[in-house]
């Protein structure tokens, strides 16, 4: 689009998360801390010091993206779900918009958020129109931006500027209409001949009797496990039919999750062989592109948080576009960049950068 990019401010509490974030984007302005920590102010309530520190530091925002952690809401999470403390952390990331006052707002989470006790979305809704911002939110799948998985995401847009309609996200660029829905193949299938016995090309080992199961679906040509050869909790019957499931080469995957590297944990058998997903599979089937350093030092355990928490940036691309050319130019004085990981609310920070944020 002929415009540069600052990331402003980045905010993870994830150090392994943060690593990898850090070792992609390392002019990025990253603080590891909570977000609740820098944005701590009551909603529709004057500025803390912590977010006057904040919003000195950071200046003028273009496009504000938050993704709050969707297991609070999601169907799988059975004990705590529309009741989980983690869904509070909805409105911080409303909060920071209420601070930093970007001209444009993006906040993802799973489709299940609507149904929040808190109604976490309604209140966020009625919060950023108050602020002056036009709001609109929906629930979109993502095979239908070229995602060769059958993830959906609720998508809240707002924006302040009176040049850009959220109504329209996602609507004049979504659709694939030059090709059919992508899939397994499409993504992974020149991978099959690349694992390695370790790193993100390295499939993760199995039990015995996991093997056997996987052994099972590929000699028989089947994609769904018998109940009678699962684990007894799945002996009657259950819903559970894309666990310990074979994902299918001509169609697309399921939602990626954390969880991509275990057959009970999803639909993540390989098509062609008896392993799960590789990260590195499961990051092409979340349209991570193979530059992105997963940082082979890393474990397992960073890789699948990063890749199964990511959102497809094939999506957003799609997603905001079209929105993007209505934002104004403008350039950012380059300053120096600014170790935020010991931030204190008393001590004033500079803002940092060279072209928009």
């Amino acid at each position: 689009m002929g415009r540069g990019t600052e990331v402003a401010l980045a905010v993870e509490n994830d150090d392994r998360a943060a690593d990898i974030y850090g070792l992609n984007f390392h002019r990025a302005n990253l603080v590891r801390s909570s977000v609740e920590a820098l944005f701590d102010g009551e909603l529709a309530a004057p500025f803390t010091a912590s977010e006057r520190g904040i919003a000195l530091a950071v200046g003028e925002v273009d496009v504000l993206v938050a993704g709050p952690p969707c297991q609070g809401h999601s169907n799988l999470n059975n004990h705590t779900r529309r009741e989980d403390p983690r869904n509070a952390l909805y409105l911080r990331a409303v909060r920071a918009v209420e601070v930093l006052r970007p001209a444009l707002v993006v906040i993802e989470n799973v489709p299940t958020v609507r149904h929040d006790k808190g109604g976490v979305v309604e209140r966020a809704t009625q919060v950023l129109e108050a602020a002056g911002f036009s709001v609109a939110s929906d629930v979109f799948r993502l095979v239908e931006f070229g995602v060769p998985q059958r993830r959906r995401r609720h998508i809240l847009l707002a924006a302040m500027d009176d040049r850009i309609d959220p109504s329209v996200m996602g609507r004049s660029s979504s659709t694939c209409d030059d090709h059919a829905a992508r899939s397994v193949r499409w993504a992974i299938e020149d991978l099959v001949d690349q694992t390695t016995e370790s790193g993100p090309d390295a499939a993760s080992k199995p039990a015995p009797v996991n093997l056997e199961r996987m052994q099972w679906l590929i000699d028989q040509n089947e994609y769904d496990l018998p109940n009678p050869m699962r684990p007894k909790c799945h002996h009657g019957s259950h819903s559970y039919t894309s666990m310990y499931g074979r994902l299918r080469w001509d169609a697309p995957a399921q939602t990626i999750t954390t969880g991509f590297g275990c057959m009970g944990q999803g639909r993540f058998v390989h098509p062609a062989q008896p392993r799960t997903l590789t990260p590195h599979e499961a990051a092409r089937l979340q349209t991570l592109p193979d530059f992105f350093d997963l940082d082979t030092r890393k474990g397992r355990g960073a890789w699948a948080t990063v890749i199964g928490n990511a959102v497809p940036p094939l999506f957003i691309v799609h997603l905001l576009a079209p929105l993007l050319g209505a934002l104004p130019s403008r350039t950012v004085q380059e300053t120096r960049l600014v170790d935020l990981t010991s931030y204190e609310p008393s001590v004033p920070l500079a803002l940092i950068g060279d072209s928009v944020s």
